[in-house]
């Protein structure tokens, strides 16, 4: 039994010390793992490190020991630190050996080019990118791969004359990935004839073409994106050439749309409605964006043609109705539209509201007739007696009636109407109370408070249209409420600002000599008011509106000099560069004024566009 015992100790004795053998060899095996993780992560950050410092020696160092473990992966940096430090025949080496190694070697093939042009064999550098244009993969991806290589690379017309065969192996053809290349090489008209190509080989693709050039060809300034004199040169080149391509003559006319030119672009439609005998709604089109830019004429000779089409066209009574209604906002856009030339335009409307009466067409008409009879004629009675019977009409919507007494609110408030003219827009503040009309009706309903001296109320309204999410009437609401607190608030003296609220309705009802008596008298009656400013705007407004412009300016010029930091200072400032611009046509003093909008108020929303106004008149090219 002794024995026994003493033999079975001695073999647990040698298992056990086996064991620890074995663990040990392990944890010895796991310890030089992990030591040596840390130290090859180690030798690939200091490679890029010094790669990206531009320190090339010191950055092959460790590219000589990270590179064999991939080397696909590791290749173009290891080829960067190489010809950074000229060596150029190891570069040509590692190359060579991928372009053995790999399945696809046609990118190494345009990196085996750039070392060789590096060495100054310009003839084997060539050799090499035709030979990775012969042997590139038959397939889009391959084809984009490698255009996509030359394009990054610089190699433009390499770039092209991969596509050009991508093209014959594909029958894809590349047009979009060209005009790319074109651009990038700063080749415009190469660029536009692509993409030219693109809408001639396939006629949907004319919008993704429009927006392309847009963003190809620079800001949309005077010379830039679709106003590029290069685009249309080269548009009207393939139509002399094409004539029967549609397509093209379309893309005429939207450019000349954008360029501004109407006249061209009525040309081309009226062209083209006559070519493929249309029935007119190209021109109506055309018609309405003229419309939007206020080009009266051209809208005109738009809907007179759609007219002569005939009454049995469709846009036929449309035309008519819109004809008459450019006529209206043609002759009221005047600063001081003739009496006859105001009488034309209402017999005009006069016999269109007869004709169409109380339908779509006859209440647009209705409107304007209203308008110019109450507020150019001197007529409210009769536009009074218009709208009302509008508004009595059962077979007028509630949303249309609400417009019509809205303006009827304005009609008794040029007669003197005042509490009528509130009743009409509480009628319409409560049947539209979250609505943009009923927002509308409130802001009226506060400056009839304001013209009649309750401004604590006028400004309780204000404040809170302050918050409308219509951006006009919430600036209308906090001018308002601004005038209001700035004229009473230090001395509670309303007097001053009751006297200018009369003046303000007289001007609404069209009486500016008697206006502006008024307001002269503020300032011989109260030597210290607060109202200066807001004197001097709508001073200028007045002069504005009755064709005073030189009054007008010194208006303005009053306020920039002694109110620069007050509630009209950059509106002044505006002011006055578009009378420049638009009034007395002084193009340089524009121009001086649209500068010193942008320096003295760089903070306004007036600051967009008085830069641009300022780019144009400078006669800048942006591209």
């Amino acid at each position: 039994m002794p024995k026994k015992t003493k033999s079975i100790d001695f073999l647990h004795y040698y298992v056990s010390l086996y064991r620890m053998r074995f663990l040990l060899l392990i944890a010895v095996f796991f310890s030089l793992n992990l030591f040596a993780q840390p130290n090859s992560r180690d030798a690939e950050r200091l490679a890029m490190h010094f790669l990206e410092q531009g320190e090339f020696e010191k950055a092959n160092v460790y590219f000589e020991e990270v590179y064999p473990r991939n080397e696909e992966y590791w290749y173009p940096h290891y080829l960067r630190s190489l010809t950074g430090a000229k060596e150029f025949s190891k570069a040509e080496k590692i190359t060579k050996k991928l372009i053995r190694q790999v399945r696809y070697p046609t990118p190494y093939y345009v990196y085996l080019g750039q070392v060789i042009g590096l060495e100054g064999d310009k003839k084997k550098e060539q050799e090499c990118y035709e030979k990775a244009i012969k042997e590139m993969s038959p397939t889009p991806d391959g084809i984009n791969q490698l255009g996509q290589l030359f394009l990054e690379l610089k190699l433009f017309d390499y770039a092209i004359l991969t596509y050009n065969k991508g093209y014959k192996i594909t029958n894809y053809p590349y047009f979009y990935e060209k005009a790319e290349v074109y651009k990038q090489k700063n080749d415009l008209v190469h660029m536009i004839n692509e993409y030219l190509d693109a809408i001639e080989y396939r006629e949907g693709e004319l919008q993704i073409v429009q927006m392309q050039l847009q963003n190809s060809l620079g800001y949309d300034d005077e010379t830039g994106g679709m106003k590029n004199p290069l685009l249309r040169q080269e548009l009207q080149k393939r139509i002399e050439k094409s004539p029967d391509k549609v397509v093209l003559s379309e893309f005429l006319i939207f450019l000349l749309v954008q360029q501004k030119d109407f006249d061209g672009a009525f040309i081309h439609c009226r062209a083209l409605d006559k070519r493929l005998k249309e029935d007119g709604q190209r021109l109506y089109n055309l018609a309405k964006i003229c419309e939007s830019n206020a080009r009266w004429e051209t809208a005109a000779k738009c809907y007179e043609y759609v007219i002569a089409k005939g009454v049995s066209g469709i846009f036929y009574s449309a035309a008519l109705i819109d004809l008459v209604n450019v006529e209206f906002l043609a002759i009221t856009a005047k600063s001081n539209p003739t009496v006859e030339e105001l009488r034309k335009v209402e017999r005009r409307l006069v016999a269109s509201w007869k004709q169409y009466g109380h339908n779509d067409l006859g209440l647009k008409v209705a409107k304007n007739l209203a308008a110019i009879q109450a507020f150019y004629l001197g007529q409210p009675d009769s536009a009074a007696i218009l709208l009302n019977d509008i508004i009595v009409d059962p077979a007028v919507s509630g949303s249309r009636k609400a417009e019509y007494k809205l303006m009827l609110g304005d009609v008794y408030l040029l007669m003197g109407a005042l509490w009528d003219a509130s009743l009409m827009y509480s009628q319409v503040e409560k049947a539209f109370k979250f609505e943009t009309i009923g927002h509308e009706a409130k802001f009226r309903n506060a400056k009839m408070s304001y013209y009649a001296g309750e401004f604590k109320w006028a400004k309780t309204q204000a404040d809170v249209l302050k918050g409308s999410v219509e951006k006009l009437i919430a600036n209308d609401a906090l001018e308002l409420s601004l005038i209001i607190s700035d004229a009473i608030g230090v001395d509670t003296n309303a007097a001053p600002l009751k006297m200018f609220a009369a003046s303000e309705l007289l001007m609404k009802q069209g009486r500016y000599a008697e206006a502006l008596i008024k307001m002269d008298s503020i300032n011989l009656v109260f030597s210290n008011h607060t109202l200066g400013d807001d004197i001097f705007y709508k001073k200028a407004e007045i002069y504005r509106k009755t064709g005073k412009y030189k009054e007008a300016e010194t208006m303005y010029k009053n306020i920039i000099e002694y109110y620069p930091s007050g509630l009209y200072g950059d509106n002044a400032q505006m002011q006055l560069a578009q009378l420049y611009e638009y009034d007395l046509k002084d193009m340089d003093k524009a121009r001086e004024a649209y500068a010193e909008m942008l320096t003295k108020y760089p903070g306004s929303v007036f600051t967009v566009e008085a830069r641009k106004r300022y780019r144009q008149l400078r006669g800048d090219t942006v591209n």
